[in-house]
């Protein structure tokens, strides 16, 4: 029986598939090579790259127009600099694809021969001319992982191609494709003499960077509806739009909610039962705590100086657009943490949950709040009291944590999430919203009152709006503001009760003005007054 694949190339008649070549556009990527241009595919992680390229080349070698070749050199990684290490590491990675892929002995032992000769920095260069020299068809070279190589190593790799370029269809391949996260303007190289070089630079023979995309909404369903095809296992319907803001089409989120839904639950195993939301919601659940490789790699990339600024400023709620490049924010959307379009939010639901989480996981170990010291007598969630330890714990620790602190701007909000996750993590739910432009940070509070029942049962529900005040702004107008917007989404929540809390960042204020707490009506009908602290 088929699977849900997270965790390496999907692979015909084991795994769910939606079709890699339609993913691709393979029609544009054939007039390329018709066109011989050397072209960049590049993606996220974990996003069906090799899949789609190994589905490329087994589609060109079928037509028998090309000889395709899919070569992973990531293995060349390792040498950095050392040019001899790593072209070596690129050309037994040749003769090994072109004995699995081509089948062909005499290829991979010419590429092994050319190791013997000096000079690494033409050992590339001189096998692909032979093997195209010596090919009925033209070749089509495919490199993955590109961008895992660094410094001396990566300008060898692409100043050889470079330098057979001219040399096409007859003495070189017609068609080269890099293949990696980045897109090669991003490439940043680092040379041992501290010169910085561009891809772009030391590879101005691209012509065209195509990006390989998440699945449309269409194909997350299918892909899931595959699973009910082969085994009669149905979904809820209500799953969907859920599945779809959970993850956007993400390839991976798509592959490993669906593992999780109907294997890693193993009542779900029995194909007679249906998938219910609750029971997807409880899957979702489960694979954020896992804190799984692709959810935990998030922090990596978390830590770069192109992509910290930016999503610090959109966890806080501010517009990013007018204050950052607009390479930069390009960068970070093709890291996959972003999407500009239709507008600019963090990629999916998911990844909203985890950002914050992964940020503040060493703040989560270090606090020592026991949940039942915050519920009633009814078990319901005692807010005040919650809200009112969390002042003091703001004031006593803040600047400490502030200080230490990579994401400073958001650095409030996000104490704040560190203190609810470890009081309600395991019990209820939190769901983040982050305003971009309006200067907020939503979070909307589950909580079932019977543990027996759960989220099935009667459940109590809690806006908690978190604003910044800074020097350029009163208090009585970011008041004002946030309690028109908590009304606002709290109303569309539906919830019982409703917190806005002003994080004063003013570096004169006392902490005598800081600390403090009112009601103030609602004027909306879900609830009656909004609660609001000063912190």
């Amino acid at each position: 029986m088929k699977q849900f694949n997270n965790a390496g190339p999907s692979v015909p008649g084991m795994h769910h598939m939606i079709d890699p070549l339609h993913r691709i556009d393979v029609e544009n990527i054939e007039s390329l090579i018709e066109a011989h241009r050397y072209f960049v595919l590049h993606a996220p992680r974990q996003t069906g790259k090799t899949t789609c390229l190994l589905a490329l080349m087994h589609h060109l070698n079928q037509q028998g127009h090309y000889r395709a070749l899919y070569v992973n050199i990531e293995a060349a990684q390792s040498a950095r600099s050392d040019v001899q290490r790593g072209m070596a590491a690129i050309v037994r990675a040749l003769a090994s694809a072109a004995l699995v892929y081509w089948k062909d002995a005499n290829a991979a032992q010419q590429a092994r021969d050319v190791l013997q000769t000096q000079g690494a920095d033409d050992w590339l260069r001189t096998v692909l001319e032979h093997w195209a020299l010596h090919s009925e068809n033209p070749l089509v070279l495919l490199f993955d992982e590109v961008d895992a190589l660094v410094g001396d190593t990566l300008i060898s790799l692409l100043r050889q191609i470079r330098a057979g370029y001219a040399q096409r269809p007859m003495a070189f391949p017609q068609t080269v494709v890099l293949c990696g996260v980045r897109d090669i303007r991003d490439y940043r190289i680092h040379t041992p003499h501290q010169e910085v070089i561009t891809g772009g630079s030391a590879f101005n023979i691209k012509a065209k960077s195509l990006r390989l995309g998440n699945f449309t909404r269409e194909e997350t369903i299918a892909l899931w509806q595959q699973h009910t095809q082969e085994s009669g296992q149905v979904f809820d319907d209500e799953i969907w739009n859920e599945l779809w803001e959970d993850t956007r089409g993400q390839p991976w989120l798509v592959n490993a909610l669906g593992a999780e839904c109907v294997w890693e639950d193993r009542s779900a195993r029995n194909r007679t039962i249906p998938i219910t939301l609750e029971k997807y919601k409880q899957a979702r659940e489960r694979l954020i705590y896992s804190r799984a490789t692709h959810l935990d790699a998030l922090a990596d990339k978390l830590r770069e100086t192109r992509v910290n600024p930016i999503v610090a400023a959109m966890l806080s709620g501010e517009d990013v657009t007018e204050r950052f490049p607009e390479d930069d924010l390009q960068y970070v959307e093709d890291l996959g943490l972003i999407r500009t379009r239709p507008e600019l939010t963090i990629s999916n639901r998911i990844y909203r949950e985890v950002l914050p989480r992964e940020i503040t996981s060493p703040i989560q170990t270090v606090l020592h709040y026991p949940q039942p010291w915050f519920l009633t007598a009814e078990r319901t969630l005692d807010m005040p009291k919650l809200l009112s330890a969390f002042q003091q714990f703001f004031r006593e620790h803040s600047d400490a944590w502030m200080d230490g602190f990579t994401f400073k701007e958001a650095g409030p909000q996000l104490l704040m999430q560190a203190f609810l996750q470890r009081i309600i993590n395991g019990g209820g739910r939190i769901n983040r919203e982050y305003g971009l432009g309006l200067k907020r940070t939503d979070l909307f509070i589950e909580w079932p009152i019977n543990e027996n029942d759960g989220f099935l049962g009667v459940v109590q529900r809690i806006v908690i709006e978190l604003k910044l005040l800074k020097n350029n702004r009163s208090l009585e107008t970011v008041e004002r503001e946030g309690i028109t917007q908590t009304a606002s989404y709290a109303q569309q929540c539906g919830v019982d009760e409703a917190h806005l809390v002003i994080f004063d960042r003013r570096p004169d204020s006392p902490w005598e003005n800081r600390i403090w707490k009112k009601e103030v009506p609602s004027g909306i009908t879900t609830v009656s007054t909004i609660t609001v602290w000063g912190a």
